[in-house]
């Protein structure tokens, strides 16, 4: 019996760190422990079971029961468990960041898109900015062409939402390239990416080869 509740807590985890968008290795480094930690505890059942002060960090970051995570006591079943699950705010929207810098120079190749870490935004605020739904992202900007609306170092969110295109500031994949750009309407099925940094000229590009990922819908960086 306690192999299963192990394993249920195990699968529970699991779960948990995909629907909130942390990988395990940053709550491993969270609870203070190796990068690995969790991911050999899930995968590999090393340890058997999560230790007590582990267990109710863990609990409380997600905002669950310690029972789900393999405390003594009733068993975890998702389906009869959850009506009684402590619920976790509504107010509050956690939006991935990414370790992806989208280039606003030359361009540059992503390097991942496995989320790291979280914001958390106010579902007012995303709603009094007409983001209510919106699958929103967080992804760094590298280089100097969109200064100064973006600076290098800036964190971007952008809304990857399936939306009819409309001129702005998106993040596009050219290629293998990852770029945050103007763009704009060229006609006869063409693009401009242009730059606000008016040492970078305009990029002129065929709508179908290029990939728009989504729209800046707002910044944050350092003063």
């Amino acid at each position: 019996m306690s192999d299963d509740i192990q394993k249920d807590a195990r699968g529970r985890l699991l779960t948990l760190s995909k629907e909130r968008g942390a990988s395990l290795a940053s709550l491993s480094e969270m609870l203070g422990r190796n990068g690995t930690y969790l991911q050999q505890f899930i995968k590999k059942g090393s340890p058997k079971k999560l230790e007590e002060g582990d267990r109710k960090m863990l609990a409380e970051f997600f905002g669950v029961a310690e029972s789900e995570l393999g405390a003594p006591g009733e068993t975890f079943k998702e389906k009869s468990y959850n009506p009684a699950r402590p619920k976790r705010s509504t107010r509050w929207i956690d939006v991935p960041r990414l370790n992806i810098g989208a280039s606003a120079g030359p361009g540059a190749l992503p390097d991942g898109e496995e989320p790291y870490d979280t914001f958390q935004f106010s579902r007012r605020w995303l709603s009094e900015q007409g983001l209510e739904g919106a699958k929103l992202q967080a992804i760094t900007v590298e280089g100097d062409s969109m200064e100064p609306l973006l600076n290098d170092g800036d964190e971007i969110l952008i809304d990857t939402s399936e939306r009819p295109f409309r001129d702005g500031v998106h993040v596009v994949r050219l290629g293998d390239t990852l770029m945050v750009k103007r763009v704009a309407q060229a006609g006869a099925g063409r693009l401009s990416l242009l730059s606000q940094n008016l040492s970078y000229p305009p990029v002129d590009v065929a709508a179908d080869e290029m990939e728009v990922i989504g729209r800046v819908v707002w910044k944050g960086g350092r003063i």
